[in-house]
């Protein structure tokens, strides 16, 4: 079967840490670009960061950069959001996406666009709050 699967979410005070992993069956992620994204209770999605089929390149969005880090072992399948100096802003189920190709999350001008990415994890929730 085809999917995505998130985890590691959780609650953790501001200034924690928190690893969210999402792992991929019934495909190879080699050749797919994986996103990272997050929607809080009442507001829209929104990109964190993504990382390319290549492990070459790797964006983030403003708000995370410096903070979060995203990596992949291709031969688990797995990418993986290491998240620090957690804020209360960060509340949010957070899903990983995959799209296709090598072109995907490259360059210095890299738009992190949901309508890209074409197959997506259930979620995890993470909670920062004191």
């Amino acid at each position: 079967q085809v999917q995505l699967v998130e985890s590691g979410g959780g609650l953790v005070q501001p200034g924690g840490s928190l690893r969210l992993s999402c792992v991929a069956s019934g495909f190879p992620l080699d050749y797919y670009a994986v996103g990272w994204f997050r929607q809080g209770s009442g507001k829209e999605r929104e990109g964190v960061s993504c990382i390319s089929s290549r492990d070459s390149w790797r964006y983030y969005e403003d708000s995370v950069k410096g903070r979060f880090t995203v990596s992949r072992d291709d031969a688990k399948g797995t990418v993986f959001l290491q998240m620090n100096s957690l804020k209360p802003e960060d509340t949010a189920v957070y899903y990983c996406a995959t799209v296709y190709g090598t072109s995907w999350c490259t360059g210095p001008n890299v738009v992190l666009n949901d309508q890209h990415f074409t197959l997506w994890g259930q979620g995890t929730q993470v909670n920062v709050s004191s």
